[in-house]
Formats: C-alpha cells, structure tokens, sequence
C-alpha cells in the first residue's frame, strides 16, 4: 500500500472556484480507479484562515500499479499542464480507519511529526497514536502515514463539521473518490 500528495501552493488573489469547478467537473474521474482505496480533493484557503491558498490531494493506492498508471500514463499530465512540475510526497499507511461514513467527510486536519531517532522502533507506532489522539474525537476516518526515508510521519483525520484546528492544517475536502 503507498500514500501520496502533492501540494499546490496557489496565490494569495487565486480565484478557488476555479478548482472547485475543476473538481466539481473532474472529481468523478477518480471513482473506482484502479488500485485506490480512496483520493481526497483538498483544497486550503487563506480568506478561510489557512497560511495559503493550496490544491492537496491525497491519495491512498492499494499497490503500485495503480500508482504508476495514475502518474505515467497521462493522468498526472493533467497536473502538469496546468500547475507546473509538482514534487510528489510518498508514504507508507501505517494506520487506516475508513468506515463506510468516512466519504461523508468535508474537512481534513493533518498533523505533521518528526520519527526521531530511536534505539527501538517499537515504540513509534504508539506514539504516533498518541499525536492522533490530539485532533478531535469525532473524526469520521483516520489516516497516519510514515516516510523512514525522511523519518517523518503525517496524522490525518477526516470530519463531518469544520473541526478545532489546534495546531493541525485544516483542508476542505471537495471530493472522495473511492471503490
């Protein structure tokens, strides 16, 4: 299973219906694709309270083929031709709770963490479940994605009603596309 987001920092006067009209037209496209277990359209912005206007997917791929089509059969052509070369994160779900409510979620928070360095990893797994009880409790899925190569992991909850922020990045989710 892999994880994977790019994140499109948009200027602070970026009219977002344009992506709420891109994903309203396109969102659809990603139902049932092969290999997702789900993408989420994320979008952030600033009038809103968020540091930057952004376009976030995120996507979580029950293996690599479906990833390698998505990205190097034109589908992420799209991407390029209308917002540039993007760095694309990859992760590892180490954590997945997605009932069936969790496509009736509007906003996300994620929670960024640094995986210091340990004699023992054991403990890690429970720690990061700690970092995931901080973001409210009534989160319709939760995510938490590591990346060894950069020892970092990401929180990721899923919410009906615009949650608390805290100190977590809130995103609008426009869309879910899932089997």
């Amino acid at each position: 299973m892999n994880a994977m987001q790019y994140k499109i920092t948009l200027p602070d006067d970026y009219d977002m219906a344009l992506i709420r009209n891109r994903v309203k037209k396109n969102g659809s496209k990603t139902d049932n694709f092969h290999d997702l277990l789900f993408k989420a359209y994320l979008i952030s912005e600033k009038v809103q309270g968020a540091i930057s206007n952004s376009y976030a997917p995120l996507y979580v791929w029950k293996n690599a083929d479906g990833m390698n089509q998505f990205i190097f059969e034109g589908f992420y052509d799209n991407i390029i031709n209308d917002f540039g070369w993007q760095a694309i994160q990859i992760g590892i779900p180490l954590i997945i709770d997605q009932p069936e409510c969790f496509t009736s979620a509007t906003y996300l928070l994620e929670k960024n963490t640094l995986i210091n360095e340990q004699l023992s990893m054991c403990d890690v797994p429970k720690e990061l479940l700690r970092i995931q009880e901080t973001l409210p409790a009534n989160s319709l899925g939760k995510l938490i994605i590591y990346n060894p190569d950069k020892w970092q992991a990401t929180v990721f909850g899923f919410y009906a009603e615009k949650p608390a922020q805290n100190d977590a990045a809130l995103y609008e989710i426009l869309h879910i596309s899932a089997p």
